[in-house]
């Protein structure tokens, strides 16, 4: 046997604030965002009780003194003549004034700017918001949501509803922009026009959006529209200098196109064109370095799942007691088929509510970024395909930890001395981890979060509390190249995952070696 190979995967699935940035690449750490937001919404509440207070007291002596002063102006000799009135007009002028000088002169935004800048340190950063951009975009892609559906907040499973204005659009649009992703810019910035047309209220001006708009369906090669909507632009604003240079360039180019159509028309009338036209407004999506995209994406979806009535009639309900283990003879746990070849198994009420609390509890100090491996230079880095963050537990951590190790011990009859510790992850906006060949998870979501299986077509729905089994490698020591999977984006909810990955080393008698190398 080869020494120390990942031998099995085993998913354990529950529903479950530092510095550090990237908050998008964990739902759990972003919700200490939203305490954040409520303690700067009370110290700014407190501030504008304190201008509105300042304000009472300087209209109320504004009050006081148009009436006094209305009085004095009328005749001021006769209101002069009386001592006590002369005394308390330089009284008035020497020492009350200067005291209301000193109240309109009073700061009281101390207390919110000081919390502002001590929260400041904690926010969301640039990167963050590229990448909660980017995520909804794959969302987008993933589950074939128009823009539209998305803006307007029309998801499954969502308790509270949401919108996107002509602004975040606008923004959506820009980021896509600036990363040379013309396809989606070309979407938000129609989905952005479309609801600035409709009224909505914005500081964006259409002719920001048309800028962006006409020059990335240029990218796409669509000319005429190219044309349409600059000139659109330049209605709006015809001192637009980028835009008139540019209107130029397109029509040259349509010149050009134009006469390159007709020399080729007088060269051989019966030419026959293969180029590929362009309908205008409907661009296709880029190809990427995925060469399953389609596949996976689709099973995403829950399409295209080759469970079949004969595969169906294949798998089957039981308890499982650990073949004979004594802890699981009174208590067996319910096993279920998910798949039959390879075998994938769920067992149920593996984690009880309080164990998956505790771990959460336990994990959630230490999320990372999770890292994948180069495999140029082997060094860990953070990758857009991986949008999650992870921690590891031991069980001198917890005793819940040493519970849960031993009850993954009893249902797979595996040893976990050379097992990896546990790994807990979260899962953030978008969070999804691309097809490959090791990983878990762990919890109920409203809606996307499969782990499905590419090369057989697999897709395996998360549920609370319940423990998915399946080995990676064959009983030769072999990989099986089937279990490549992968996470599916989170599209409605808060993905937490709990992984453990038993060894084949320590196991050789506990899972013997296959007489072949496909056994």
């Amino acid at each position: 046997m080869k020494p120390w190979p990942q031998l099995m995967f085993f998913l354990c699935v529950f529903l479950i604030w530092h510095t550090e940035a990237e908050f998008f690449t964990s739902i759990g750490q972003m919700t200490d965002l939203i305490y954040a937001e409520k303690d700067l919404m009370q110290s700014l509440q407190e501030y504008i009780q304190a201008e509105e207070k300042k304000l009472s007291q300087v209209k109320s002596w504004a009050e006081k003194m148009d009436v006094l002063t209305s009085k004095s102006a009328s005749d001021p000799e006769g209101y002069l003549a009386h001592p006590v009135n002369a005394y308390k007009l330089v009284k008035r002028l020497n020492t009350d004034w200067l005291e209301l000088e000193n109240l309109v002169l009073q700061d009281t935004t101390n207390g919110f700017i000081a919390n502002l800048t001590m929260q400041r340190q904690f926010f969301p950063t640039e990167e963050d918001e590229t990448g909660a951009a980017k995520a909804l975009m794959r969302l987008q892609d993933t589950y074939k949501l128009d823009p539209e559906t998305l803006s307007r907040g029309n998801l499954p499973g969502t308790k509270y509803r949401s919108f996107l204005t002509v602004g975040d659009c606008f923004g959506m649009g820009k980021t896509a922009y600036n990363d040379g992703d013309y396809y989606h810019t070309v979407l938000w910035m129609e989905q952005a026009l479309k609801q600035h047309d409709e009224g909505e209220d914005t500081t964006v001006s259409k002719v920001e959006i048309l800028d962006y708009l006409s020059y990335a369906v240029f990218q796409f090669g669509d000319l005429h529209r190219a044309v349409e909507l600059t000139r659109r632009l330049l209605s709006l604003d015809s001192t637009h200098e980028r835009a008139g240079s540019n209107l130029r360039y397109f029509e040259k180019l349509l010149e050009k196109e134009r006469e390159e159509k007709e020399r080729e028309k007088s060269v051989n009338k019966t030419v026959t064109t293969t180029e590929t036209v362009v309908q205008s407004g409907a661009y296709e999506r880029p190809l990427d370095y995925l060469p399953e995209r389609d596949i996976y994406e689709a099973l995403c979806r829950g399409e295209g799942v080759k469970m079949t009535p004969r595969r169906q009639k294949r798998l089957f309900c039981r308890y499982h007691d650990g073949n004979g283990n004594p802890h699981l003879l009174i208590a067996p746990f319910k096993e279920e088929d998910e798949w039959d070849s390879p075998h994938i198994v769920r067992y149920y009420d593996v984690m009880s509510d309080d164990e998956i609390e505790k771990i959460k509890q336990l994990a959630k100090p230490r999320l990372a970024r999770a890292t994948v491996r180069d495999p140029k230079t082997g060094v860990l880095t953070v990758a857009s395909y991986r949008v999650s963050k992870s921690s590891w537990l031991e069980e001198n951590d917890d005793p819940v930890v040493a519970k849960v190790n031993q009850r993954m011990q009893q249902i797979t009859g595996l040893t976990v001395k050379t097992a990896e510790l546990l790994q807990v992850a979260n899962y953030g906006m978008g969070g999804q981890y691309e097809p490959h060949f090791d990983f878990s998870r762990m919890s109920d979501v409203e809606a996307g979060g499969a782990t499905v299986f590419p090369d057989f077509g697999a897709a395996i729905w998360p549920k609370k509390g319940t423990a998915v089994f399946w080995y990676n490698l064959l009983k030769s020591g072999e990989g099986d190249y089937r279990t490549r999977h992968a996470a599916c984006p989170v599209l409605v909810g808060c993905k937490w995952v709990s992984n453990k990955w038993f060894h084949e080393r320590g196991n050789e008698f506990l899972r013997p070696c296959g007489r072949t190398e496909v056994d």
